[in-house]
């Protein structure tokens, strides 16, 4: 029996071929469509991350400012005080130092209000970083100890 020997045609190469080319282009022009989603995505997202952004920061910056008022208002009061002790020309010193402690008091109050600490550094060791230092003095205590304060300093809580 004879066998028949079949060559491939060059048609079918070129048609194989063909629909190859067409299903990558196909394929890029799907992930063209997916990668232009993407991009879209992306832009959004860095938008409202800017927006979230600036939106922190004018809430901080209205925090910031009603403290400030919050704080202002609670010390309209202390000017009002001195003022008033000045004005006093009694000579009362009793009713002087009375108008005087009202006054610290309505002060504390503010830096109370405030979040406002006093530091008083007096019995804790001399720290040159926080603390500045006008002489040295005989004590009992520790050396390098805090012994008096004339001027306090006041930090936020």
């Amino acid at each position: 029996m004879p066998v028949k020997l079949a060559w491939p045609s060059k048609a079918a190469p070129a048609q194989a071929e063909t629909a190859a080319v067409e299903d990558v282009v196909a394929q890029i022009a799907k992930l063209e469509t997916k990668a232009r989603e993407y991009y879209e995505l992306f832009l959004r997202a860095t938008a409202e991350c800017e927006n979230i952004r600036r939106r922190a920061q004018d809430n901080v910056a209205m925090a910031h400012k009603f403290e400030i008022e919050n704080f202002a208002a609670h010390l309209l009061h202390v000017p009002d005080s001195l003022l008033a002790s000045l004005a006093d020309g009694s000579g009362d010193i009793a009713k002087l130092r009375e108008g005087v402690e009202l006054t610290a008091r309505q002060l504390n109050y503010a830096f109370e209000k405030g979040k406002i600490l006093e530091l008083n550094p007096v019995g804790k060791t001399f720290d040159p970083y926080r603390h500045q230092a006008i002489s040295m003095v005989p004590s009992e205590q520790e050396p390098n100890t805090v012994v008096a304060v004339l001027q306090f300093h006041l930090a936020l809580r």
